[in-house]
């Protein structure tokens, strides 16, 4: 009888290794210029519209945005995890609405590594995952760029033999 202990997103022998805190920076920079764009509209409003207090408003909604996303934004990144085994590659996220994604390396096509200007500035990637079927495909961010590219030369090796037929 299986025991009413298990974690359904701690998989027995797995460990998992964390994403780089780098992304929460990147994440944060995303919000800062939410921040910028929502500060430059409401602004305009404020001058343009006759009743002060929309403009206000809108201030007021984009400040408590910012606020609850930079208690979030790193509670987020630090419940994010990873792990290879031989045969899949496991991704866990959410503090939550938690998902655990297994992503079988026998059905994988192709890996890609992708990184934006911040993400570069930062010194992180994002590594995407791409099955024969969609519903299995991957990202995995905040992978530092030097350990994206072992990622995803180990992945290519995994995936090349453990190869499934159809």
């Amino acid at each position: 009888m299986a025991s009413s202990r298990l974690d359904p997103f701690a998989p027995e022998g797995v460990r998992f290794r964390p994403v780089s805190l780098e992304l929460i920076k990147v994440r944060l920079a995303a919000v800062a210029f939410f921040l910028l764009c929502s500060a430059a509209v409401a602004i305009v409003l404020f001058f343009l519209l006759p009743h002060k207090w929309v403009g206000l408003l809108l201030i007021v909604v984009a400040v408590v945005i910012v606020l609850w996303l930079l208690w979030l934004i790193p509670r987020q990144v630090r419940a994010m995890g990873w792990a290879v085994t031989g045969t899949d590659l496991q991704i866990r996220k959410g503090i939550m609405f938690k998902s655990l994604t297994v992503v079988p390396l026998g059905r994988l096509q192709y890996v890609d590594v992708e990184e934006g200007p911040v993400a570069r500035h930062f010194g992180i990637a994002q590594v995407k995952l791409h099955t024969a079927s969609a519903n299995t495909d991957a990202e995995l961010p905040g992978i530092p760029r030097e350990q994206a590219a072992q990622l995803r030369e180990q992945i290519a090796e995994l995936a090349e033999s453990n190869l499934e037929g159809i």
